[in-house]
């Protein structure tokens, strides 16, 4: 009997969690799409894995035993699977580089080109992931390396390097009464509409909504996007405002879109990421030190 992998990260993390709302919120997936997973795999195996109920979901007994045996069985296979692809860019000399939209930014071409002036005959194959994948595909080992906001759901088990600080702004619609401000306190944005990442992103999403640092105000959600350009559109239309880092004035900068500075919201980190693994790993290690090296410009600490 072949089963799917996928179905088999799905129990594990609803077995750890206890819970599908929370194993939903750790996997980045709506409840429903979950529970239907579940019992996808209950049926190709033929037995009860959980005993739902009110309080949660417990494991019966041949989920117990299916738990005790399958996170080591995916562990081995996630190495095999990682070493396979890094083996394959090794083979055909190119680094895959992850990165999440708004991180080095204006910075990355010159990253790019002092490593390939380290490694002559190296290709970078850059690869944006969506907001829902904030890892840009190093947690799954579909990059060797990624540029990316920090933290992350899953940075704990990567090595990360911050880069650098920088300040997080707002993005208004032009005819947004507030950009006749030279600087907006957050306080006057709680009750605004915000566009945020998908539901399932967990606590990347609230991240970009503030959430700790509102007092406990409720967030108004306006809409929900999960690319650049639809998240750019969404506010230029007025569905909404959305905090963003201040280098997105410059990079994301476009008409029905104005940038303001906020106070008394914490500021963003860019930080470079790695799998334990390449910690030896002498080309993700030269492209680490390609970014770690780079003198980055004052205005980004601040």
């Amino acid at each position: 009997m072949d089963v799917d992998t996928r179905l088999l990260r799905y129990f594990v993390a609803v077995a750890e969690e206890g819970t599908l709302t929370r194993a939903a919120e750790r996997l980045f997936v709506s409840q429903p799409a979950l529970t239907k997973q579940i019992k996808q795999l209950e049926t190709q195996l033929g037995v009860q894995l959980f005993t739902r109920s009110r309080t949660g979901m417990s494991l019966t007994e041949p989920g117990l035993t299916l738990a005790e045996r399958v996170p080591a069985l995916l562990t081995d296979w996630d190495q095999v699977l990682q070493e396979t692809k890094s083996a394959a860019s090794r083979a055909a000399r190119i680094l895959r580089v992850g990165f999440i939209a708004s991180a080095a930014n204006e910075a990355t071409p010159r990253i790019i080109a002092e490593f390939t002036r380290r490694r002559p005959g190296w290709r970078v194959d850059m690869r944006q992931a969506t907001w829902s994948n904030p890892s840009a595909g190093l947690a799954d080992g579909d990059v060797d390396v990624a540029l990316l906001r920090l933290p992350f759901p899953g940075h704990e088990a990567l090595r990360t390097a911050v880069l650098f600080t920088e300040p997080r702004w707002v993005a208004l619609p032009e005819e947004h009464p507030l950009t006749a401000r030279d600087v907006i306190p957050f306080r006057e944005l709680w009750g605004e509409p915000f566009v945020a990442a998908p539901r399932e992103t967990g606590w990347w999403r609230d991240h970009w909504l503030a959430t700790d640092e509102r007092d406990g105000h409720p967030v108004r959600i306006g809409a929900v996007t999960d690319q650049p350009d639809d998240w750019l559109s969404t506010i230029a239309n007025g569905y909404g405002i959305a905090l963003a880092p201040a280098s997105a004035a410059r990079f994301y900068a476009r008409p029905g879109i104005t940038y303001r500075p906020v106070s008394g919201v914490s500021p963003s980190q860019v930080g470079v990421a790695w799998a334990c693994a390449d910690d030896t790993n002498p080309v993700v290690q030269d492209f680490i030190h390609c970014c770690l090296d780079r003198p980055w410009p004052q205005e980004a600490t601040t």
